[in-house]
């Protein structure tokens, strides 16, 4: 009797734990980030590098919320079929941006310093990266999305100061507006790019 009561509680325990347990953001980061330097350091080829780190992006980033973001006003003119098409289009271009430059990296080391929780909805992270020989230490804020504490997803970094989701947002308005504001533009930028 008293070994089938343990069990019991052990089993509603166990089940209360898995189903509250969220992720902390900062811990999140670390370990995206002790993931993704892992990857780096193998032997591997850097299209091999490419692929992987492809993976990694699709599970800790929220691509679409960046995509739609980096859109701007633009987004709320568009059809369903657009908004579709955009969000193909946006992924294809986000993971080889992403990947590519990162696979240059071979073993970057970065240290989560601290967490400011904004409001329920976005905590912003703090690291940095290391200095190197060939590089000077790197400020990185990560602004991490928290809707869901059982996945946070990254929405942005910020390197220095920098958004590279506000640099992204200027880039593709200035393509919209040196072509009266056509989303096939666009469309064909980011198709480009993808097939370069």
């Amino acid at each position: 009797m008293m070994k089938k009561k343990s069990l019991l509680f052990l089993i509603i325990f166990f089940s209360i734990t898995f189903n509250s347990f969220s992720i902390e953001p900062d811990i999140f980061v670390q370990s995206t980030v002790n993931r993704a330097s892992k990857l780096l350091a193998e032997g591997t080829s850097k299209d091999e590098k490419i692929e992987k780190l492809k993976i990694i992006a699709k599970e800790t980033v929220d691509i679409r919320g960046i995509g739609f973001y980096t859109l701007g006003k633009k987004r709320k003119s568009l059809n369903e079929q657009e908004k579709k098409k955009y969000a193909e289009l946006f992924e294809e271009y986000f993971l080889k941006s992403f990947s590519s430059r990162l696979a240059e990296y071979t073993n970057p080391e970065i240290d989560v310093r601290n967490k400011e929780k904004l409001n329920e909805n976005y905590t912003i992270v703090n690291s940095i990266l290391k200095a190197t020989n060939e590089r000077p230490e790197i400020k990185i804020d990560w602004r991490i999305y928290t809707k869901n504490p059982d996945n946070p997803l990254i929405r942005d970094l910020i390197i220095e100061g920098l958004s590279l989701a506000r640099t992204q947002k200027e880039e593709f308005a200035s393509v919209l507006n040196s072509n009266n504001g056509n989303i096939e533009a666009l469309f064909e930028v980011l198709r480009e790019f993808s097939l370069n």
